[in-house]
C-alpha cells in the first residue's frame, strides 16, 4: 500500500518529506463542508484529522497546514508509475490493482530471480522511495486475505511498514482482531448483523458452526467463516469479470435546482452516459429506473420509480423514458440528488423494429450514436454535445473536465 498515497505525491510534488509535513487534499475547499480525501501521518497524529474530516474540523490557525486541491489525473500518471516498478519483479497476470493505491502481487515464481519474498519486498520498498519518494508499507501472507489484514492491522503502524501473516499464525492474529469493522470485507452492517447474533470478535466469528452463519448470512456467512480461520482459495492469476446486471450513474448537485426544465439537462445528460456504456458493452436495457432526492429543506425526500420499456441501448429512445418518469412523479420540489439505472441487461441480438418505425431513419440514428460514441471516446465529451449542455443547470462539461468525481 501507498501510504496515504494522494498527500504523499502532492508532498513529493512540493519536495516536503511527507512523513513530516502538514498536508491534507480536500475537494471542495472553499466550502465549510469540504471533504478531506487524505491527510499525512502528522495531520492524523497531531490534530487528529484523517480521510473523510470536513473543512470546519481543520485547525486553520496551524500556520503549517497546506490545503491540496485533488489532482486526479497526476494520481493515476504516479500510480503508473509504481505499476511499471512491480512488472519489474513480478509478471503483469500475478498483479492485481485492488484500489489507486493497493495492489496484490503474487512473487511465488520470482524467487529465483529476485531473492526471498523479504528480499523482494524490501527491493520494491527501495526502487520506489528512490524513484519516486513514496513510502510503501507491505502486508505479506499465504493469500491475499492474510495479505490484505497484515498490512490493515500491522504493516500501517510499524516503522519498517513491513507484517506477515502465515497460516499457522491465524490464533495469534486474525482470532486476536477485536472489532468485527478492521477486517476487510465486514462493513457496518455486516457487523450488526454478526453482533446480533452474540458475534463480537473474530475469535467468536471463527468458533461459530459453518451451518449456523450460512443459515443466517447465505453465502456471505459462508464466506465469513473461512475468513476467520484465514482460508482464501483465490488466485491472482484467475482472472474472473462479472456480467453487469444494471449500468447507471448518480450525482450529488452542487446546489438545490428549483427549475425542472435545468433538472431535465441533467437527467438527459446522465442517460446519454450511460448508454454510451451500454452500446460499448453491446448490451440493451428493458427496465429503467430513476431516483430524485429533493433538498434538505423539502419536507419530502423525493422519489423512486423504474418502468418496463422495449430492449434499447438508444440514447433517442431511453432519454424520453426517463424524462416521461421524472414528469409523471415530479412534485415541483427543489431536487438535490439524481441517480438513473438501466436493469434486465442482455446482450445485443440485433435491431428490433415495428411496422410504424421508418426503417432508415432508425438506422441512421443508431449509426450516429456509434459515431458520437467513438469521437467522445477519443476527444473527450467537449468534443460533441448538445446545445442543451451550454444552459443554466447542465453539468456534463464540467464533469468532462473530472477525474473520478474530481478536477483532474
Amino acid at each position: 500500500m501507498l501510504n496515504r498515497f494522494f498527500a504523499s505525491v502532492e508532498c513529493v510534488k512540493r519536495r516536503l518529506n511527507p512523513l513530516e509535513a502538514y498536508l491534507v487534499v480536500m475537494s471542495n475547499a472553499e466550502r465549510a463542508g469540504g471533504l478531506v480525501l487524505a491527510a499525512t501521518p502528522k495531520m492524523k497524529s497531531v490534530h487528529h484529522i484523517k480521510t473523510g474530516s470536513r473543512m470546519y474540523e481543520l485547525p486553520t490557525w496551524d500556520e503549517r497546514i497546506i490545503i491540496a486541491p485533488p489532482r486526479m489525473k497526476l494520481y493515476l500518471k504516479v500510480n503508473a508509475m509504481i505499476q511499471a516498478v512491480f512488472r519489474r519483479y513480478v509478471p503483469a497476470e500475478f498483479i492485481h490493482v485492488y484500489s489507486i493505491d493497493e495492489c496484490f502481487l503474487d512473487i511465488t515464481g520470482s524467487h529465483l530471480l529476485f531473492g526471498s519474498t523479504d528480499e523482494i519486498v524490501r527491493k520494491i520498498q527501495r526502487d520506489i522511495l528512490e524513484e519516486l519518494r513514496l513510502y510503501v508499507t507491505v502486508g505479506i501472507g499465504d493469500n491475499p486475505l492474510l495479505a490484505k489484514l497484515a498490512l490493515d492491522n500491522v504493516a500501517k503502524n510499524r516503522p519498517v511498514g513491513i507484517a506477515e501473516w502465515r497460516y499457522e499464525d491465524v490464533p495469534e492474529t486474525i482470532w486476536k482482531i477485536k472489532h468485527l469493522e478492521d477486517v476487510c470485507g465486514i462493513g457496518h452492517r455486516t457487523a450488526a448483523h454478526l453482533k446480533r447474533m452474540g458475534i463480537f470478535s473474530m475469535y467468536q466469528l471463527s468458533q461459530t458452526p459453518l451451518p449456523v452463519l450460512k443459515s443466517a448470512m447465505g453465502v456471505i456467512g459462508e464466506q465469513l467463516y473461512y475468513h476467520a480461520h484465514g482460508l482464501d482459495y483465490s488466485r491472482l492469476n484467475e482472472k474472473y469479470v462479472p456480467v453487469n446486471k444494471s449500468y447507471g450513474k448518480s450525482q450529488i448537485l452542487e446546489k438545490d435546482y428549483h427549475v425542472p426544465a435545468e433538472v431535465e439537462i441533467v437527467i438527459r445528460e446522465m442517460v446519454e452516459e450511460v448508454a454510451m456504456r451500454l452500446r460499448q458493452n453491446h448490451v440493451d436495457t428493458s427496465v429503467i429506473h430513476l431516483s430524485v432526492g429533493y433538498s434538505k429543506y423539502s419536507i419530502k425526500k423525493g422519489f423512486s420509480h423504474q418502468a418496463k420499456i422495449p430492449s434499447t441501448n438508444s440514447s433517442h429512445a431511453l432519454i424520453p423514458y426517463f424524462l416521461e418518469l421524472f414528469r409523471r412523479y415530479n412534485e415541483r420540489e427543489p431536487v438535490r440528488s439524481i441517480a438513473i439505472s438501466c436493469g434486465k441487461i442482455t446482450l445485443k441480438a440485433g435491431l428490433q423494429l415495428n411496422l410504424f418505425e421508418d426503417v432508415n431513419r432508425t438506422l441512421n440514428h443508431e449509426q450516429l450514436e456509434v459515431t458520437v460514441d467513438k469521437i467522445r471516446m477519443r476527444y473527450g465529451f467537449k468534443s460533441l454535445m448538445h446545445a442543451s449542455s451550454l444552459l443554466n443547470g447542465a453539468t456534463g462539461l464540467k464533469r468532462s473536465e473530472m477525474v473520478g468525481g474530481h478536477k483532474g
